[in-house]
């Protein structure tokens, strides 16, 4: 970023050290003094119960390496757990399974070691019922009435061999909010390898980003998991998936999501408890998976989506309508190989797909290569097809080179449809994208397609390290102006929340944040949402209303919940919400008013 851009930024930035300060106010400053939540992990696995809040921490049984960064573990709480005795071929296979994790493909590297990727607020937490959460800065606007839920993973049981961020078991956290006042609830997601693994006291199913590197290890991890399988320990026609990224309310039913699965209903009880209605394929039309990223039209109420996978057709397009009915697949057979495509976004007439540098080798996998890897090679390009498309016959593919995408902000149509302006976080340095994300910095660009002439043209609006970028839900797939990201610190830690406004013209080529929040010194957060006050306003400002996030103070182990005005231009802090014990970081979002809460099925 530019001289320019920095300065500007810094002064944006108030008040960082006092953010998670209890006597925090938008004109004081006051140092940190909260208390400690810690969680221990367990070398060997043990059966998942709920966490006392106010249980003393007992000591770390990890002390990191001299080469690695200093990151401190954290303790774990334990209640009285229930010991689950293994099976006899549960002992000779997690045998088997030490046996690889000890001699043939051991965690060496700092990116694979779970004692280094589940360290601070990384590691995950037991479960927590619903509990009662202490407002310690101003008040809960009337607007948020309803609950705030977020994805991530938190690992049941700490692996014993390499593991990635993405690898670990879906919880969700939820802070239900009422009458001003709020309750945190942290429960799995219980999906079929959460009980199967619960059940047999210890993990089953190998991850899958980090457990097949290399042909020896693959080999092996593949005939413990055919092996198991055989043995009846686990059923893989009832998926593997973690549901571990994020949620969408749609068709009626509130899931929690992930892209290797279908998804999972969920629904929260009246006092704010998070349960786990099951799978759901549809009624039989939704196969293998589904994205984990679908978009919800916000005026007519479809929900558009896809799969993606490593054996054509490599791209599959659908949708869903309002009264939870799917429509037919649309095969993309102009996708001609595996792509990491893990969004996309939607407009009044198309729907926009990415084919990046990162891409799935099957060929490679079969010989023990990572099953995700980049080809600095490909060309990326976007594909545009009209969004109630019933067959790939109007697909049109455009090459956009340097242009790989993860996550797609929004997109919308200009002159009468002949013009696609798109917004997303494109990725500069792709090769490090699964394996060192703290080395990745991504640059937010608007991308314009053409499509009389078939040119692209595209320019940065920041370039700053920005990703998990949100707006005003009522815009999707229209023109909006502001757009709320997470400012890479790096990544996947987040320092604070930056406020872009998007409408900068092409020419004008200058840093579009206009706003900006950092959490402070030691404090992160996560990816912000955005409430607006008054939804059904169709006069009202895009950017009035609240951008929320759970924010953590490594310093101290405390987590809060922060609701930011979203029209300040430092983000001001209106309401911080003491929580009864740590929120892990984690991945996507969700507000969901308490009108829908009462309608979910």
């Amino acid at each position: 970023m530019d001289a320019f851009s920095s300065t500007f930024l810094s002064t944006l930035s108030l008040h960082p050290k006092s953010l998670l300060s209890p006597n925090y106010s938008p004109n004081t400053s006051s140092s940190l003094a909260l208390k400690v939540s810690s969680v221990r992990i367990e070398e060997r696995p043990q059966t998942t119960t709920r966490t006392k809040p106010q249980e003393k921490p007992t000591p770390s049984p990890y002390t990191p390496p001299k080469d690695t960064p200093k990151r401190q573990l954290p303790t774990k709480s334990t209640t009285t757990k229930k010991t689950v005795k293994p099976s006899f071929p549960s002992v000779i296979f997690n045998a088997f399974d030490d046996f690889v994790n000890t001699f043939i493909d051991p965690p060496l590297k700092p990116s694979v070691d779970p004692k280094y990727i589940l360290s601070n607020n990384f590691a995950p937490v037991d479960e927590l019922p619903p509990t009662e959460c202490e407002v310690v800065v101003g008040s809960l606007p009337p607007c948020l009435d309803g609950a705030y839920i977020r994805n991530g993973p938190n690992p049941q049981y700490l692996p014993r061999g390499p593991y990635h961020l993405f690898d670990g078991d879906g919880m969700l956290h939820c802070i239900k909010i009422s009458q001003g006042k709020a309750t945190l609830c942290s429960r799995y997601v219980k999906t079929y390898k959460y009980i199967i693994e619960r059940e047999a006291g210890s993990p089953v199913i190998p991850n899958v980003f980090s457990g097949f590197n290399g042909l020896t290890a693959s080999a092996a991890r593949g005939a413990i998991t055919a092996a198991r399988a055989i043995a009846g320990q686990f059923n893989p026609t009832n998926g593997i998936g973690l549901a571990n990224t994020s949620l969408a309310l749609f068709g009626g039913k509130l899931f929690a999501l992930g892209e290797s699965d279908l998804p999972y209903a969920v629904k929260l009880a009246p006092d704010g408890d998070i349960i786990t209605l099951g799978r759901y394929d549809f009624d039989g039309k939704l196969f293998m998976s589904m994205t984990a990223h679908p978009k919800i039209d916000p005026d007519t109420n479809e929900a558009f989506a896809f799969r993606y996978g490593p054996m054509p057709p490599f791209l599959t397009y659908f949708r869903i309508e309002p009264n939870g009915t799917k429509t037919p697949d649309v095969p993309i057979f102009s996708m001609t190989r595996p792509s990491f495509l893990h969004d996309f976004a939607i407009t009044k007439k198309y729907a926009i797909f990415s084919d990046i540098q990162i891409g799935m080798n099957p060929l490679e996998f079969i010989t023990g290569g990572s099953p995700v890897s980049s080809d600095s090679g490909k060309v990326p390009r976007l594909g545009v097809i009209p969004r109630y498309a019933k067959d790939e016959s109007e697909m049109r593919w455009f090459d956009v080179p340097g242009f790989n995408i993860v996550h797609a902000i929004n997109a919308w149509d200009e002159d009468d449809g002949d013009t696609i302006v798109m917004v997303a976080p494109n990725i500069l340095s792709v090769e490090h994208t699964l394996e060192r994300m703290d080395m990745i910095h991504a640059s937010v660009e608007k991308v314009k397609i053409d499509l009389k002439s078939g040119m692209v043209s595209r320019h940065p609006v920041s370039t700053r390290n920005l990703d998990f970028g949100v707006i005003n839900p009522a815009y999707v797939g229209k023109k909006n102006k502001y757009v709320y990201a997470a400012i890479g610190d790096p990544m996947p830690k987040i320092a604070g929340i930056a406020k872009l406004d998007v409408s900068v013209a092409e020419a004008d080529r200058r840093e579009c944040i206009v706003a900006c929040r950092l959490f402070g010194e030691g404090c992160f957060g996560g990816e912000p949402f955005f409430v607006a006050k008054d939804p059904n306003n169709s006069a009202a400002d895009e950017d009035d209303g609240y951008v929320v996030s759970y924010v953590h103070n490594e310093k101290t182990g405390e987590s809060r919940f922060l609701v930011m005005d979203a029209k300040s231009p430092n983000l001001d802090i209106v309401t911080a919400v003491k929580l009864p014990r740590r929120v892990p970081y984690g991945f996507h979002g969700l507000f969901v008013r308490e009108t829908d809460l009462r309608k979910l099925m």
